[in-house]
């Protein structure tokens, strides 16, 4: 089963908009990530829904932050994508009307939420601004080196 690395992707994408100073286009940010801009407009949609991101159309028009990192959590992120699945493990449907049936798919349902919500609380305590910390000198060296607003 394919994972799903729309998360990691997206808030790759938000850092980035943070550092630069003008929209970045579906185009651009397809390029960052080998993906195709369609797909990259469908994703960003979710986040534009959510009042993270804005477009503007035209010339010098794209993707743009409405919102400082520092007030998106990454729960929020995962919220806007849809709250994807986390896990391939699912119910069993081939006698739904055994009882021992029922029970298993019962005892996997209570641990995958539980999993659910474990994953959910960890992603509430950091911001996406929180995420370049560790990063932020080497950043900050690269862009006085390379004289550019963005890593």
């Amino acid at each position: 089963m394919p994972t799903d690395s729309r998360l990691p992707r997206v808030l790759h994408v938000l850092l980035h908009l943070d550092q630069i100073d003008s929209p970045v286009t579906s185009q651009q940010i397809g390029e960052m990530l080998a993906t195709n801009p369609a797909l990259v407009r469908r994703v960003m949609a979710g986040l534009r829904d959510a009042g993270f991101v804005a477009s503007t159309k035209g010339h010098g028009g794209g993707w743009y932050l409405l919102k400082s990192l520092t007030e998106i959590s990454l729960a929020d992120v995962y919220a806007a994508l849809g709250a994807p699945q986390l896990f391939a493990v699912g119910p069993s449907s081939d006698n739904p009307t055994c009882l021992l049936e029922k029970a298993a798919n019962k005892a996997t349902a209570d641990a995958l939420e539980a999993a659910r919500s474990v994953f959910q609380d960890e992603l509430a305590k950091m911001t996406v601004a929180e995420l370049i910390a560790p990063h932020a000198e080497t950043i900050k060296a690269f862009q006085q080196r390379s004289g550019t607003s963005h890593s």
